[in-house]
């Protein structure tokens, strides 16, 4: 979708597109008609100004006469992300992926919550299973990176926990280490 530059999980291995959906709701507003793109451009426009409980209260408005919407289900689980209700983004997401499995960006941003809480495996999952529903989805494919980076470096440092005498540990740990702190630098991708 887009890449946006708005509020990042604390975990910074992957790029947050939390933000950025803002504009694909906009470009997705323009084959909407009158009152459904009003809705869209209201509840984008009430983002951007940082009034969150009132998009979530349009949100829910929209969303009680037409409850399957994915796009509005998705915007809510971004805001629940942005607004530090990680539970409730993961329950948003995680009813995304099962209603509509075809969708890659609810794995993702699902992936980008697990993996702030360091549930590595499963963020892989997920991401694997972003990459899976759509090959071209760069941010996916980076965030897997990422995370693979992490589990790389946790089963480097466990090994040489266990065996500190192989000289090629060392060298192995160091570099990932150095990957996993240029990664960090950029931002969690999770995806409108």
């Amino acid at each position: 979708m887009c890449n946006p530059a708005c509020a990042e999980p604390s975990f910074g291995l992957y790029k947050a597109l939390l933000g950025g959906w803002c504009a694909a709701v906009l470009v997705a507003c323009m084959g909407l008609t009158g009152a459904m793109a009003d809705e869209y451009t209201d509840v984008s426009r009430l983002v951007k100004a940082g009034q969150m409980s009132q998009a979530l209260g349009l949100i829910e408005q929209h969303l009680s006469s037409k409850p399957r919407d994915p796009q509005m289900r998705f915007i809510k689980g971004v805001i629940f992300t942005e607004t530090g209700r990680s539970a409730d983004a993961i329950t948003e997401f995680t009813s995304l992926t099962q209603d509509f499995p075809e969708l890659p960006e609810p794995y993702n941003n699902l992936a980008v919550l697990y993996a702030s809480q360091r549930q590595l495996d499963k963020a892989r999952e997920l991401l694997e299973m972003a990459v899976r529903t759509n090959p071209a989805y760069a941010t996916a494919h980076e965030n897997l990176g990422d995370v693979h980076a992490q589990l790389a470096q946790q089963s480097y440092a466990r090994s040489q926990q266990l065996d500190a005498s192989q000289p090629s540990l060392a060298p192995k740990l160091a570099l990932v280490q150095q990957l996993v702190t240029l990664t960090s630098r950029g931002a969690i991708a999770p995806r409108p």
